[in-house]
């Protein structure tokens, strides 16, 4: 494991965007989480990837370490505020310092709102919302410190929300409730925390060809499938590179939203 100063020391001979900094990345195991980790450890930042399932976090760690970059896999469950700040510090301990987060970790979960099993809303709340503010919350420290410092005097919070965010459709009532959360979240502490120089960001993807839709309800799933089947969905590349394009902006440059929907797609 490398700690800071031979992480800053490896970053300033390779000469990348994010040389010397840290990223963390939750949802990391998959689609979205693992092509922005390995996007940022390719502009050459030191990842720490977080999610539950360990094994898909070590293949994603070896394949950022086969490309010549530095990752670490933090099995956490951040729905727990525990969980979340203890994820935080095993990043901060295991590279000594943090300079960027990415609350990618998410679900949806869609269907009628009356008929929505027990347990279907509060598993949405609690990923999409509540796991996004204890991480928040427990980096910001880091990040503020972060800002002070070379090698960029700035630091970034980067909300991965949705298309779900600004339009409201049938059968995404909750969906929508936790996205359009999430935007007006981003854009409140935006404001708090810009005069810190800690850049507050969202991104919201459209129809991206990722595991969500496997966690529809089987019987729901057709037809969710059927309704975009027309689209060339994106791909999680295309958002790991919208992310890239917020975390690598000159300090002088803050892009606080980055909307992306699929070219075939009209909501």
């Amino acid at each position: 494991m490398l700690g800071a100063t031979s992480i800053q020391e490896k970053g300033a001979a390779m000469g990348k965007a994010l040389d010397g900094t840290v990223a963390l990345v939750t949802g990391a195991s998959s689609g979205i989480g693992a092509a922005t980790a390995r996007r940022l450890a390719r502009e050459g930042a030191a990842v720490a990837l977080v999610a539950r399932r360990g094994d898909r976090l070590a293949e994603v760690a070896r394949a950022i370490e086969a490309e010549g970059g530095t990752a670490s896999a933090v099995v956490a469950d951040i729905t727990g505020r525990a969980g979340a700040t203890d994820a935080v510090e095993r990043a901060v301990a295991a590279f000594g310092r943090l300079d960027t987060v990415v609350n990618n970790a998410g679900a949806m979960l869609v269907g009628p709102f009356a008929d929505a099993p027990d347990g279907e809303w509060e598993r949405m709340v609690d990923i999409n919302v509540l796991g996004l503010l204890y991480v928040t919350k427990a980096a910001l420290p880091h990040l503020v410190e972060a800002a002070g410092q070379e090698p960029r005097r700035t630091a970034d919070v980067v909300n991965i929300s949705s298309s779900a965010g600004r339009v409201a459709r049938p059968g995404t009532a909750v969906y929508n409730l936790t996205k359009f959360g999430v935007n007006g979240f981003t854009e409140a502490l935006r404001q708090e925390l810009q005069p810190l120089r800690v850049r507050v960001s969202v991104v919201e993807p459209g129809n991206v060809d990722t595991e969500l839709v496997s966690h529809i309800r089987e019987e729901l799933r057709a037809g969710v499938e059927a309704q975009t089947g027309a689209i060339e969905r994106l791909r999680p590349e295309d958002i790991a590179d919208a992310v890239a394009y917020v975390v690598t902006s000159a300090r002088r440059v803050a892009v606080n939203e980055v909307f992306v929907r699929a070219a075939d797609q009209s909501w």
